[in-house]
């Protein structure tokens, strides 16, 4: 299964940049805000449980979780909604825009100038979905066959080595159990998120298309509303 990509790597290393301004932090407090809505006791939301658990890898401050939680009380603040988006990229990848918006009449025309303006489009609803499965992810700091039997014993679908790392696979929703049962095997959990895995990647073989595929991703991502990106486009 393959999910981790040049663009995952880059992902990562934007998040560490962007929460010393903190963009991070408003995009995470957002997803919170909208998890706790199925509950403010993340002990029985597994939603909320994993939107804390990114806030805190993220190094988000307490009383910044505290108060994305207590928007769900707050009748004064700004409702919010997730949404999801379908586009086209260069050499006809496709892409997954996950967004949490109190507007989607501005959310969805910067999504879609972000698309075009790069060589990309917006796409039917279920024209690019159908290229995807929701997949619990979990990156772990372990290498060895040790490990990954380790992996595959607390209920991983898949695992797979790169990099000096683990990419663990999961249905979506076995991802807390999983990750639960690896950091009580002692194994080191990197992060845990749901994602949209491609069934068949894209193998994109040439610099200029790769470039052309990246500049979007990245653009899209640059979007205030847009918490994650995902492509099928294998980099």
């Amino acid at each position: 299964m393959s999910g981790h990509s040049k663009w995952s790597k880059i992902k990562r290393d934007k998040g560490a940049n962007d929460a010393k301004r903190g963009a991070v932090f408003t995009r995470i407090g957002n997803q919170i805000a909208i998890a706790a809505r199925g509950g403010t006791d993340p002990d029985m939301n597994p939603s909320l449980a994993m939107a804390i658990e990114k806030a805190r890898q993220a190094n988000m401050p307490k009383e910044n979780i505290q108060r994305s939680i207590d928007r769900v009380a707050d009748k004064n603040a700004a409702v919010l909604e997730e949404v999801t988006y379908e586009g086209m990229g260069p050499g006809g990848v496709g892409i997954i825009i996950e967004a949490a918006t109190d507007n989607k009449n501005r959310t969805l025309p910067e999504v879609k100038t972000a698309l075009v303006k790069n060589g990309g489009r917006i796409a039917d609803a279920g024209s690019v979905m159908f290229q995807f499965t929701r997949k619990g992810v979990i990156r772990v700091a372990e290498t060895g066959e040790d490990a990954l039997l380790t992996i595959l014993d607390a209920g991983a679908e898949d695992a797979t080595e790169e990099d000096g790392e683990i990419i663990v696979y999961t249905d979506q929703k076995d991802l807390m159990k999983v990750r639960k049962a690896l950091v009580e095997a002692g194994i080191k959990v990197e992060d845990a998120e749901l994602q949209y895995i491609a069934n068949n990647p894209i193998e994109v073989s040439d610099d200029e298309t790769s470039e052309k595929i990246m500049k979007v991703l990245d653009a899209l991502d640059d979007v205030d509303d847009v918490v994650n990106v995902h492509t099928n486009a294998d980099l």
